[in-house]
């Protein structure tokens, strides 16, 4: 994005890093709304999140690919580098990406030609390997080895609506987002849902006549012809994050990086796939 970008828009990625010992997320953005132009980085962990302010001059993210630099830290596909320090924040470090487990096509199918939509949404990787490790204010968090997931947001919105949730485990990754999505006088709920698994690529979404069936804080059903996809949430713990109104960070949104989750992907009576993990990550914004 760059420093002439249309007022109200917003654009972010999301790196997860998980290792047997840590999960830690980081949240780089840069959002103009009313109040001008403005750069965060965010960060959470099973304990802790926080939100950094950094200058927005010079700063620039991509949206073609995960790459961007700003006051003290730059990412790629590739890794990414922190060198951060203010008078509450102590941030430095380097982590290195293995190749991307890129998806077949992208994500948003034939509505990434939709105009005027609030959001749009990215994933570049569903799973690859990290290496390296962060400082954190004091607290180590090492990622050798570890495993990754990167994506994106653009627009000038989070829905107003909306439930996410995403988890790396044994030989794959798992996302899914459903959403109330307006689209002029109207609005209808999208799913989006990408399972990988041993290398193969299962696909729910609204362009391939997927719907949800339940939207419950402990249950997500999805139904896409014979395809169901079934998530149990069985933690309710979180913390805070900050997510976009009109362009400007001003919502605060609940994650759970790792919570606990039961998930069962099934094609009529044959499970395909059944995962129960306490590395879940989850967001629950349907009810708010």
């Amino acid at each position: 994005m760059e420093e002439n970008t249309m007022a109200s828009q917003f654009r972010g990625w999301y790196f997860k890093c998980q290792s047997k010992e840590h999960t830690l997320a980081l949240i780089p953005a840069i959002h103009q709304g009313p109040q001008g132009r403005e750069c965060s980085l965010q960060l959470i962990s099973p304990e802790n999140s926080q939100t950094v302010s950094l200058p927005s001059q010079g700063a620039v993210i991509r949206w073609d690919r995960p790459e961007g630099q700003m006051n003290g830290f730059s990412f790629s596909p590739k890794g990414l580098t922190l060198n951060i320090s203010t008078s509450k924040t102590r941030l430095r470090g380097q982590l290195s990406f293995g190749p991307p487990a890129s998806l077949s096509q992208d994500i948003m199918g034939p509505f990434r030609y939709v105009p005027f939509l609030e959001c749009r949404h990215r994933v570049y990787s569903m799973t690859h390997s990290v290496e390296g490790r962060l400082e954190w204010n004091g607290r180590i968090f090492s990622f050798s080895p570890g495993r990754g997931y990167i994506e994106g947001d653009q627009g000038h919105s989070f829905p107003k609506r909306y439930v996410w949730s995403q988890c790396l485990f044994p030989q794959g990754s798992l996302m899914l987002s459903v959403a109330s999505i307006p689209l002029g006088p109207f609005s209808f709920t999208g799913v989006l849902a990408l399972v990988r698994f041993l290398g193969q690529e299962y696909r729910l979404a609204t362009y391939l006549n997927a719907r949800a069936e339940k939207i419950l804080p402990e249950e997500i059903l999805i139904r896409q012809g014979p395809l169901t996809l079934q998530v149990n949430l069985l933690s309710s713990g979180h913390l805070g994050l900050s997510a976009p109104v009109r362009g400007q960070m001003s919502r605060l949104i609940r994650e759970n990086i790792t919570g606990h989750a039961h998930y069962a992907l099934h094609s009529g009576d044959r499970c395909l796939l059944e995962v129960e993990s306490h590395r879940a990550s989850f967001e629950y914004e349907w009810s708010s």
